[in-house]
């Protein structure tokens, strides 16, 4: 063990001797031990840390020992503020080392004082704006207004209640608008500002992926300069990196710059013309959704978004010939002209050679939207990142093929896997059959209520039942509604947090969603003792992006390298559900016979916890009643 690695693993020692009922684990100390040693010679590693491992100390540690600039980029938002409001404080005090670290989000995040001083002005022109706007977004705004007086940050997540996406969008700027802090009255004070100015002398920097990804798409102008980088869910990297590494282009976003127009502008023309344009790109893109389009575009696109681009430039025209004394309107012409500006670039992106690209219709027919994405991120990447600096790519779950995904040079990078402390064998059981009906056959979806029902009931609610569409899920939602006494909460029937929420206070409560719950959500003790995955969760077949990389790599390997390690990812994410502390027990039924009986079965199966497995339903449901019993 080299002496950064040792001094890691001391220090790893000395933090978690200070939790109630301390017990070490190993995969945390193996993992430290890995990312100190790659770290001190400048090489990359990929860790599939299993659950309960207790990865963030098990990478900040040695990141903050390493004493260079570290930014780590999460998955997601609330992963940030775990980072920033739970583990970085206990390793301040605790890890005996002085280290400051700052959390930086998307402009969007934060509330804009420029919007704040133009809402709450007296002049009466300025108002306008203000009182167009219904009477509960306005007590939405007054609230946040006051708000934007008092608070330290400006981060809208601090909020002990979200406002409505009208009240954000009142009292928010996107950076497709921001002018920059120079431009702006108000750029001294800032909070997004502020948050980047904390960053800079930070030693640790918390972004998420989409922020990271804006980075690497504007060659490195969001973040400050860094040593190294550490990817917490890097099996979410490559999708992130494609979406951000583009263009997306939606009648959305010129029905938006409209909006901006009018506030500055009289001219009620303009802004219809690039209004119309919008609802002419829906109109043709409506029926092309899921579809990949031909490069060039076809000829109706092109026309459109060619006189589109022309409707910019002389919206720019127009407001860059404004001359007033009012800073508030000043603003409000910079951030058009901005908004402007970053839609002109996307357009002529989309109507560029395109070449290493593929441009596709996404959304629905109602909202479709384009989008120009890259065919493999792994070469931007490459540039921007890895030959850059040292990286870390953590996650409970990582595709085999993760390097080659994302472009990782294989002679540079170490590859470790550490597993969970937990004891799947004795708390757990995977229960799927040869025996089930094929997912295609008539009898598939009475088969999946049956089992459902048999198993709800065993459990005492206490069931998170995944649906790999929203038809199975619908219609599962009403048959069990009629079959079990338990309280059936649908996803799609509530807010994500309130859905949450309601399924925590009741732990008999069952919770039916779709694939956007199949990670990111934490159900520990009673609350969760069995998951139902109705299908293994491959990919779409008709998804434009992935049917041009299958293409490019061709049909004999399209399956192993790109369906099969995303299916495995997602159902190992999935059953990662069900057991989040060393107490949880409970069941991961997968009612898809695939699992048992397809010739790529083990490659599923090795994805997941090591339960144990059984096919027999009676042994399920004992396994069941025994765990519902104990909890009484």
């Amino acid at each position: 063990m080299s002496t950064a690695a040792k001094t890691a693993v001391d220090a790893l020692r000395r933090v978690t001797s200070s939790f109630e009922g301390a017990e070490e684990r190993q995969g945390q100390v193996d993992m430290s031990t890995a990312i100190a040693q790659c770290l001190v010679k400048g090489k990359s590693i990929v860790v599939q840390a299993g659950t309960g491992t207790g990865k963030s100390l098990g990478y900040l540690v040695p990141a903050i020992l390493n004493d260079k600039k570290v930014v780590v980029a999460t998955a997601t938002k609330a992963l940030q503020d775990q980072l920033a409001h739970s583990d970085l404080p206990l390793l301040k005090e605790h890890l005996g080392v002085d280290f400051s670290w700052a959390v930086v989000k998307g402009r969007s995040n934060y509330v804009c004082r420029q919007r704040v001083k133009e809402l709450t002005a007296k002049d009466k022109a300025q108002q306008l704006e203000f009182e167009e706007l219904t009477d509960m977004v306005k007590r939405e705004v007054s609230t946040l207004c006051d708000w934007a007086t008092v608070t330290e940050t400006g981060d809208i997540e601090e909020l002990p209640k979200l406002p409505s996406d009208k009240a954000r969008r009142a009292i928010t700027v996107g950076v497709d608008e921001c002018p920059g802090r120079s431009r702006c009255p108000s750029g001294e004070q800032c909070f997004a500002e502020a948050a980047r100015d904390a960053a800079k002398s930070a030693d640790v920097v918390v972004v998420n992926f989409a922020l990271y990804g804006l980075h690497v798409a504007t060659g490195g102008a969001i973040l400050p300069e860094h040593d190294v980088v550490i990817f917490d869910e890097a099996h979410q990297l490559e999708d992130t990196m494609s979406r951000q590494v583009g263009a997306e282009l939606s009648a959305g976003r010129f029905s938006s710059l409209a909006s901006s127009v009018r506030r500055v502008l009289e001219d009620p023309d303009l802004t219809r013309r690039i209004d119309e344009a919008g609802l002419r790109l829906s109109g043709i893109l409506g029926p092309m959704v899921d579809q990949r389009l031909t490069l060039p575009l076809p000829d109706g696109i092109q026309a459109i978004l060619s006189s589109a681009r022309l409707e910019i430039n002389e919206i720019l025209a127009a407001l860059r010939a404004i001359d007033s004394n009012n800073e508030d309107v000043k603003q409000k012409s910079l951030r058009a002209q901005t908004q402007s500006s970053r839609l002109a670039e996307d357009i002529d992106t989309a109507l560029g050679t395109l070449e290493g690209y593929v441009v596709y219709v996404a959304g629905t027919p109602e909202r479709p939207s384009l989008q120009v994405s890259p065919l493999h991120v792994g070469e931007v990447l490459l540039q921007n990142v890895w030959s850059q600096r040292p990286a870390v790519l953590t996650s409970a779950t990582i595709p085999n093929n993760l390097p080659d995904r994302v472009g990782l040079p294989m002679e540079s990078v170490e590859v470790l896997s550490v597993a969970s402390p937990f004891d799947y064998e004795r708390n757990s059981l995977l229960y799927c059959s040869p025996q089930f009906p094929d997912r295609n056959s008539p009898e598939f979806n009475d088969f999946v209520h049956d089992e459902l029902e048999a198993l709800i009931t065993a459990a005492g609610g206490r069931t998170l039942a995944l649906f790999t569409s929203n038809k199975a899920l619908n219609a599962a939602v009403q048959e069990l509604r009629d079959r079990v006494d338990f309280p059936i909460l649908a996803a799609n029937e509530f807010g994500r947090q309130a859905t949450i929420d309601k399924f925590i206070a009741d732990e008999h409560a069952c919770l039916f969603a779709s694939q956007g719950f199949f990670q990111g959500v934490d159900f520990p003790g009673s609350t969760l003792s069995l998951v139902v995955i109705d299908k293994i969760p491959f990919p779409t077949p008709s998804d434009p992006l992935l049917q041009a990389r299958r293409e490019a790599i061709g049909r004999d390997k399209a399956f192993s390298q790109i369906d099969l390690p995303i299916a495995a990812t997602a159902l190992a994410q999935a059953a990662g559900r069900l057991i989040r502390t060393a107490t949880d027990r409970g069941v991961v039924a997968i009612l898809d016979q695939r699992l048992a009986t397809a010739n790529y079965k083990w490659e599923l199966i090795r994805t997941l916890p090591p339960m144990a497995r059984t096919r027999d339903r009676e042994v399920v449901e004992q396994f069941l009643r025994d765990i519902t019993t104990n909890s009484k």
